[in-house]
């Protein structure tokens, strides 16, 4: 992709599951799948997203695990955001790859063959891997510069009002570059 100058900045997204019932996410919200993995075979991009206890009971989804699999062989980017990474794992995909995850989780990813690396987000081939829930908006404005270009990565970063101002003194959100705190809450 490297060089891509014209490409049609226009990408139908879909939400694939084993059916079309919502399922529960981490939050109060539930996510509806528009198509079913036997509607969705040659996918472009692959992205799975993140999450706590969806995410855990999603390592043991053979159904999931192998429509993963099989869209993998064809398509051209495969990715995660946070906790996503592990079922990419859990699938087989990241072994021998650098990739990182969520940083509490980060060294699971071991255990799947990967090498953990603690960056907001990591590409190591069609395999595109992000950090925490923020780090993905980084990995999503990195795919809409690869697939439609500069000129529209920044439109959408302006679009989404995207320029990174956290409001605590951390350096930057993971515990290992965190600053100590200057003030004490309480006693």
């Amino acid at each position: 992709m490297a060089g891509l100058t014209a490409v049609d900045p226009s990408f139908e997204v879909v939400v694939v599951g084993s059916d079309l019932a919502p399922v529960e996410t981490d939050s109060l919200i539930k996510l509806a799948p528009t198509h079913t993995f036997d509607q969705v075979t040659e996918p472009f991009t692959v992205i799975v997203p993140g999450g706590t206890v969806g995410n855990f009971a999603a390592l043991a989804d053979e159904s999931l695990l192998s429509w993963i699999r099989h869209a993998a062989r064809t398509a051209e980017i495969v990715g995660s955001v946070c906790g996503g990474s592990l079922i990419l794992g859990a699938a087989g995909l990241l072994h021998g790859r650098r990739a990182t995850t969520y940083w509490a989780s980060r060294e699971i990813l071991r255990g799947f063959g990967a090498t953990p690396v603690a960056e907001r987000w990591v590409e190591d081939g069609p395999v595109i891997t992000a950090a925490g829930v923020s780090a993905g908006i980084d990995m999503a404005i990195h795919l809409v510069k690869r697939l439609a270009g500069e000129d529209v990565a920044r439109t959408v970063q302006v679009m989404i009002e995207y320029d990174p101002e956290p409001p605590s003194e951390a350096s930057t959100g993971t515990p290992s570059t965190r600053r100590p705190a200057s003030r004490r809450c309480g006693p």
